[in-house]
């Protein structure tokens, strides 16, 4: 007669490879998540060979070849531009506009935008992409 104990089988989940799967999950939602934004306004650029970097608040406008304006990745009409402006201006006297112009714009166009410019006594820099 054996009078010994069964040993009796437990089961067992080991988790400790979960946190190496979760972190590699979370670090790739994170990358997917910063290159993939909606609010991406496609443009094409002129190009120039010189390039400068500024470091001060800074509005972005944007106008497309189809003569749609964007300040900031929101749309605007051409006629809300100034008032917009000028209340922004109040705000920050050291204001900056970025100009994203897409590069088959008319030149009447940017003339436009430019007498805005002009009235408003506004800081502006044309955005191009560098060779």
């Amino acid at each position: 007669m054996n009078l010994r104990k069964r040993q009796s089988l437990t089961a067992e989940v080991f988790s400790a490879s979960m946190n190496d799967i979760m972190f590699f999950l979370m670090l790739f939602f994170i990358i997917v998540s910063t290159l993939l934004n909606p609010n991406i306004i496609d443009i094409t650029l002129p190009t120039s060979k010189a390039s400068q970097t500024l470091h001060v608040k800074e509005i972005n406008l944007t106008v497309t070849k189809d003569l749609k304006y964007y300040i900031d990745n929101q749309e605007v009409k051409f006629d809300k531009l100034e008032p917009m402006f000028a209340t922004e201006i109040a705000a920050n006297k050291e204001l900056t506009v970025m100009l994203r112009c897409d590069a088959a714009l008319s030149i009447q166009e940017l003339v436009k935008v430019l007498e805005l410019q002009n009235r408003l006594k506004l800081k502006m820099v044309l955005n191009t992409k560098s060779n």
